[in-house]
């Protein structure tokens, strides 16, 4: 039996979801726009999910829309605030530990006549506040600060708050994919978004959050009646996405706090090895993900052999289209990228699983360094 250790990548379908998804697939299948019965019991779903969604993240329903993917959401809210924008600056500030689905939006503005500019981080993969401000203050052009709410790959936690507060009147995009559920939304956010699958709803629902005032234009071809991207979305997907999300909430504080201990546990033991970096902060982090890197270790071989052991596992970076390639993030934070193994507990791990993980590490890397000769 395999121990699942890589949620950050895909939550299992939280129980909640499932329930909820088997019964919506019997009635939410009809285009929520048209007029007949069968439709209006679909929207009527549709704006279910929409308010569950809302209540459990603290926002307006008119400000949350569904989507096809977290990639979609990103694309569309940063993209849209920059549009939105457009004739008063079109800057664009991310710090350089983003996830890819942000940095290939960034690529594509830049590609369309707009600049950027990446913010460097610390050795936890922190921004600070002081190199957004003296970067806002480069320039009278307005500008799009975008940053997320937590690392995806190392787990710090981003000081929103402040950044939100030096940022002014300069709009602030938040992907909060690593963080959404899990942890209560950042203040001062324009748009946000985040991915179902990150917090145990189905997969091909992303959730795009714009706030009520806030100056976004749909960025691509819009729909002529609504502004927003919400023609084809699955009814019965989103609702699951929102039950998971209303069940995550509800149980997070005990759940956040055991493993925010396991995670301790972990990093304590991984720690003794030789030649091993814990990488990102050590307290002000996500509670469920840690990331290490083991010197003279290829990050291949090691999720291999732990995967022979029975121990799901990820390594490289987190957001390419394969994980085994170099980490940006860990770069940026002047860490070494390679070797480098990322463990992320679900909701059924237990102390268990954890002390088998810290027990098999040393023979793993061990074995790994000996048949590399060294």
């Amino acid at each position: 039996m395999t121990t699942y250790l890589d949620s950050a990548s895909g939550e299992p379908l939280h129980p909640a979801a499932r329930a909820v998804l088997e019964q919506a697939l019997d009635a939410g299948y009809a285009d929520p726009r048209r007029l007949h019965g069968p439709a209006r019991n679909a929207r009527i779903m549709l704006d279910n999910a929409r308010a569950a969604t809302a209540e459990a993240l603290g926002v307006r329903p008119d400000e949350v829309t569904f989507t096809a993917s977290g990639t979609q959401a990103v694309h569309l809210g940063l993209l849209g605030l920059l549009a939105g924008q457009a004739r008063r600056g079109r800057r664009l500030l991310t710090s350089a530990v983003e996830h890819s689905a942000v940095l290939h939006a960034a690529r594509w503005h830049h590609a369309q006549g707009g600049s950027h500019d990446e913010l460097p981080v610390d050795a936890f993969g922190r921004v600070s506040p002081d190199t957004v401000a003296q970067a806002l203050g480069r320039s009278d052009e307005r500008a799009v600060v975008a940053i997320q709410s937590a690392n995806h790959e190392v787990g710090t936690l981003q000081p929103l708050g402040e950044i939100a507060a030096v940022s002014g009147e300069h709009p602030l995009f938040v992907d909060a994919g690593a963080s959404a559920g899990r942890l209560p939304l950042p203040p001062g956010w324009s748009a946000a978004a985040a991915s179902a699958h990150k917090w145990g709803g189905p997969g091909g629902v992303g959730l795009l959050l714009v706030r009520k005032g806030a100056r976004w234009r749909h960025p691509f071809v819009a729909d002529d009646v609504d502004q927003f991207p919400i023609e084809g979305e699955s009814v019965p997907l989103a609702l699951a996405a929102a039950a998971a999300l209303q069940a995550v909430v509800a149980e997070r504080d005990e759940l956040n706090r055991r493993q925010f201990a396991l995670v301790d546990r972990l990093r304590a033991g991984v720690a003794a090895i030789p030649d091993t970096e814990v990488v990102g902060d050590p307290v002000d982090r996500l509670p469920h993900l840690v990331t290490f890197s083991f010197l003279y270790v290829d990050g291949e071989s090691i999720v291999g052999e732990l995967d022979r052991r029975g121990f799901a596992v990820a390594s490289g970076s987190a957001c390419t289209a394969s994980t085994l390639e170099p980490s940006h993030v860990l770069a940026a934070m002047g860490a070494l990228t390679h070797g480098n193994l990322r463990v992320s507990l679900g909701r059924d791990t237990t102390e268990d699983d954890v002390d088998r993980l810290v027990a098999a590490l040393p023979e793993v890397v061990g074995k790994i360094r000996q048949d590399a000769g060294l």
